[in-house]
């Protein structure tokens, strides 16, 4: 440029706004840094760096006008994602891909869970991969079709021919077998990302007009989390086998959009009533869509009942054993519905609401 008499306005524009983006990273970096509130989860003031990684057709409506972007200052989870096949992922994919990333990841066990709208249609834990995929669809088969399937574990031939025969917006795993990738990448459409980053940040943005809410990320990690920490407050001890379901379906039930109720039976649910406003509507979806699954099942609730009539409808539907958060004021109530069925009801003292 300087050969050819230099610099056009343009050009020093742009190598200005590069230089500039670069050292207000940088002091950003240092500020954040120098911020640091050890006794304080959430520091007084905090800036990250956005930088666009590509242009989506649209947002969550045509007539939305959408990009995705990466923090500059995490690793690349979902949004460094490979994409090894199909169509180019939207918005809706995403939103979706993160939701079932994080719930496949809730758990240890080989895990799978669908997702429509942000919300499961199915979560199952099983010995083999393939196994837990069958269990998850198995669970609403209907609303599972166009959904986006999440593995915490690599993709094998069996899960593959699988999900070959089902319609599949985006399916995400550590890995794929190179087997299990010839078979799916057959499907034009079905977008295959391979993400071996679980990345889950630590606190979570939500933008409200004029400012942005912040939150620790829910992680179950609370001490309410784990069932040694579980008050029993109604019916005879549970065996392992109950107790492990119970663990899986309060595990699961994090990813429930409020007000939520998680049926599960054997390491699956079979049933979920999600995004209510009242708790006894979510009992009777979860219970309609569990059909005669319901019988055995136990269930798991994001938030106290705050009456027994929620309650009663999975009682009355043949529920088993619950587990709860408990608080409510009505807490006495609650328990004397299930102590007249003699059904084990456990209160964790930890709540999993989810609204976003």
């Amino acid at each position: 440029a300087i050969s050819l008499g230099g610099f056009t306005r343009q050009q020093r524009t742009e190598l200005a706004l590069e230089v500039f983006r670069t050292t207000a990273q940088y002091d950003l970096a240092i500020a954040n840094w120098l911020g640091v509130d050890n006794n304080s989860a959430l520091p007084s003031w905090f800036a990250r760096v956005w930088s666009q990684k590509g242009e989506l057709r649209y947002g969550e409506n045509p007539h939305q006008s959408a990009s995705i972007y990466s923090d500059s200052g995490a690793p690349s989870g979902l949004v460094g994602a490979v994409q090894l096949h199909g169509k180019e992922m939207s918005f809706n994919n995403y939103t979706d891909a993160d939701a079932a990333w994080r719930a496949a990841h809730d758990h240890g066990a080989p895990c799978v869970a669908i997702i429509k709208h942000a919300n499961p249609c199915g979560i199952a834990t099983a010995p083999s991969i393939a196994l837990a995929h069958k269990r998850a669809h198995e669970c609403d088969p209907v609303s599972a079709f166009g959904g986006v399937v999440a593995s915490n574990r690599e993709v094998d031939i069996e899960m593959a021919l699988a999900l070959s025969e089902i319609f599949t917006e985006v399916v995400i795993a550590p890995s794929f077998s190179q087997e299990a990738l010839e078979i799916l990448q057959k499907k034009p459409s079905l977008r295959i990302l391979k993400c071996s980053t679980v990345m889950i940040p630590k606190l979570e943005l939500r933008p409200v007009s004029g400012g942005m809410l912040v939150q620790e990320t829910d992680l179950i990690d609370a001490v309410g989390d784990s069932s040694e920490n579980w008050k029993q407050v109604s019916g005879a001890p549970v065996c392992a086998e109950v107790l492990a379901d119970l663990v899986f379906a309060w595990r699961s039930v994090r990813a429930v959009k409020s007000n939520a109720i998680l049926l599960a039976k054997d390491g699956a649910s079979v049933g979920i009533g999600m995004g209510q406003v009242n708790r006894v509507d979510s009992a009777r979806l979860a219970v309609n869509r569990a059909g005669d699954r319901v019988a055995g099942s136990v269930a798991a609730s994001d938030a106290f009942f705050p009456f027994a009539d929620g309650l009663e409808i999975l009682l009355a539907a043949g529920v088993s054993a619950v587990v709860q958060p408990g608080g409510s004021v009505r807490d006495e109530e609650v328990i004397a519905a299930a102590t007249v069925r003699n059904i084990p009801m456990f209160f964790t003292g930890t709540r999993h609401f989810s609204h976003a």
